[in-house]
């Protein structure tokens, strides 16, 4: 009876686990974990989104950085009214205004040299003497034939007196007259070459002593007393270079020539200043003298010769210098150290400083020269920011330090 039951029990629990099936172990534990993964994806996002409006809001405000860590400390400058020059720079070569390479005209060997290495001589002064002896000896004999022919001459002369003395009285025939004229002629002609002759030899002499043609300086010594030389050689005996004045040759672009030549005088005489290398010291001032006659294709320049006095020596022969030409010069211009000048891309700006706040302000910047620059935007009087640049922002509380008095630019602002 109990087994019946039993039994009974069984079959009628049977049915009830059929239809519930257990959920496997794996599978709850799947579904937990991309629950955990949901949860955590949302908590970070918002935890980056929160430290990104922190990390934004201390520049929010416009110089917010600034205020925290207190006023910028700073040394300005003031904005001058003054005149600048508009200037050409270019490379420029020191050329000596004549140079002259003198050479033996005579053959013969030198008795004495008179100059100094790198001595100032002037026009005249005696160079080189060579063995004149045998030139003087040819002008002694061209002499004596000079006198001889002379003589002659004026024996036919006389005879030919007497032949037209006759030749009135019908004494002689005509054909005598006549003969004794030309053999006058004659003697004539030979007393003429006997003075050229006389004047080459004399020339020949003076060839043996050389003297500086020009005022200048000369060189190293090329030759020695005791060497021969020889007539029409190539050699140079002594080079003598006109350093007093002195010129300097420098280029300029074409698309600037126009301007130049638009100047007064088509820009002759004006100013041109030479430079060392460095372009650290201003080594002698002159002036324009001339422009070359056409434009060099191959580099698109043009030649211009400037003429300076060069009293003290300061400009060389052959040396390189850095030329600067004055253009024009431009008046009442609004001038700031181009060192107060920021630039952003091709935005040029200012940091104008008023009730102790540095005030970001936009200008156009023009001609630079010697440290200045010329700016419109800017007026007269103002002052700006020159330092702490890496520290300013616009509308930054400001501390000044030093403030240079404001001077008045030189005309032109030639440094």
């Amino acid at each position: 009876m109990e087994q019946q039951k039993t039994t009974e029990h069984n079959s009628a629990d049977q049915p009830l686990a059929s239809s519930q099936p257990p959920v496997p172990r794996k599978r709850k534990l799947w579904i937990w974990f991309v629950v955990f993964l949901f949860v955590g994806l949302i908590f970070y996002f918002s935890l980056r989104h929160h430290d990104q409006g922190q990390g934004a809001q201390p520049t929010g405000g416009g110089g917010g950085r600034h205020a925290f860590s207190g006023p910028v400390a700073l040394s300005t400058v003031t904005a001058t009214k003054g005149d600048i020059g508009v200037y050409l720079d270019a490379i420029g070569t020191v050329t000596a205004l004549y140079t002259d390479s003198i050479t033996a005209q005579v053959t013969g060997v030198i008795t004495s040299v008179h100059y100094k290495e790198g001595q100032l001589v002037h026009k005249g002064d005696p160079l080189i003497d060579i063995d004149a002896r045998q030139y003087e000896a040819q002008v002694l004999e061209a002499q004596g034939a000079l006198e001889r022919d002379q003589n002659l001459l004026a024996q036919a002369e006389m005879d030919l007196q007497r032949y037209k003395d006759a030749w009135a009285k019908n004494a002689i025939p005509r054909q005598t007259l006549e003969d004794q004229e030309k053999i006058v002629l004659q003697d004539q002609g030979t007393v003429k070459l006997d003075e050229g002759t006389l004047h080459y030899n004399q020339v020949q002499v003076a060839y043996c002593h050389i003297t500086a043609p020009i005022s200048g300086r000369v060189g190293l010594r090329l030759v020695d007393p005791g060497n021969l030389v020889t007539a029409n050689a190539t050699t140079s005996l002594v080079v003598i270079t006109e350093t007093q004045p002195i010129t300097v040759v420098a280029t300029i672009s074409e698309d600037s020539l126009s301007e130049v030549l638009a100047q007064p005088h088509h820009g002759i005489n004006l100013p041109l200043d030479a430079w060392d290398r460095m372009n650290q010291q201003k080594l002698s001032q002159g002036k324009v003298i001339s422009f070359d006659n056409q434009i060099d294709t191959t580099t698109g320049t043009v030649k211009v010769r400037g003429l300076f006095a060069n009293k003290n020596g300061e400009l060389y022969p052959n040396e390189f210098v850095n030329t600067r030409l004055l253009v024009k010069t431009l008046h009442n211009q609004i001038l700031l150290p181009s060192s107060a000048i920021q630039h952003n891309g091709n935005v040029a700006f200012v940091y104008v400083i008023q009730n102790d706040q540095a005030n970001m302000r936009t200008v156009k910047t023009g001609v630079t020269d010697g440290g200045k620059t010329v700016v419109q935007g800017v007026n007269e009087g103002e002052v700006v920011a020159n330092t702490s640049f890496e520290k300013l922002q616009n509308g930054s509380k400001v501390t000044i330090t030093q403030t240079p008095a404001p001077t008045s630019s030189p005309e032109g602002n030639a440094p």
